[in-house]
């Protein structure tokens, strides 16, 4: 029996592609860069801030800024509710979760933007204080398994009766660092890129949110 959840936020929880998009494309026009399509960012999300504006530079062909990670962030947080959404059936399947196991979210965004995105989408009721770390605190992001044992020690479960719910390669190498079972949601923009042949059987996998009711 599951008895924690983990849910990673972009990609998992909501679909924020756009708003991460948008904020990118005007931080490079404001550089003098060109825009990046959008199915090219989502590519690049997953291992923090500082990372995707790393790689839009490197896509977009022009230099980084000293400052270029603070005024994304900047720009990022006048757009984070502009389009941002759970995925249809989440907070249904949250709610139902809920009533058996506890959840819990582990993302690589700062902690600050993630709580504003679980407030205005009224998801921040489905998770306890401090079952909530973002990437920009004093454990390290994901891969690395330390926030993830963390979560379970507040839990009260051992890592075996823990689930990561993810959609990218860095949520399955985290699981796996950490000895948790781990859901891959194809429908997250993460799994676009992720590559099938690290697969080993023991993943499950899911189309959309309501999935996780029948694991």
């Amino acid at each position: 029996m599951i008895r924690l959840f983990v849910f990673d936020l972009d990609g998992t929880l909501v679909d924020s592609l756009r708003d991460l998009s948008d904020s990118a494309n005007e931080l490079l026009a404001a550089c003098g860069g060109a825009p990046i399509e959008i199915d090219a960012v989502g590519r690049m999300v997953g291992e923090g801030a500082a990372t995707l504006v790393a790689r839009v530079f490197a896509a977009a062909g022009i230099p980084e800024p000293s400052d270029a990670l603070e005024r994304f962030l900047a720009i990022y947080d006048t757009k984070l509710l502009d389009h941002t959404r759970a995925y249809e059936g989440m907070p249904e399947t949250l709610s139902k979760l809920a009533e058996t196991a506890r959840l819990a979210v582990l993302t690589n965004k700062p902690l600050i933007a993630t709580r504003r995105v679980l407030d205005g989408l009224n998801l921040s009721r489905f998770f306890d204080t401090g079952s909530v770390l973002g990437g920009d605190g004093p454990l390290a992001r994901k891969p690395d398994p330390t926030a993830l044992r963390t979560l379970c020690a507040r839990a009260n479960a051992a890592a075996e009766d823990a689930l990561l719910v993810g959609d990218s390669l860095v949520d399955w190498e985290t699981a796996r660092n950490a000895g948790t079972g781990v859901c891959l949601a194809r429908y997250g923009f993460g799994f676009r890129e992720f590559p099938i042949g690290r697969l080993d059987g023991r993943e499950r996998l899911i189309d959309a949110p309501g999935d996780l009711l029948r694991l």
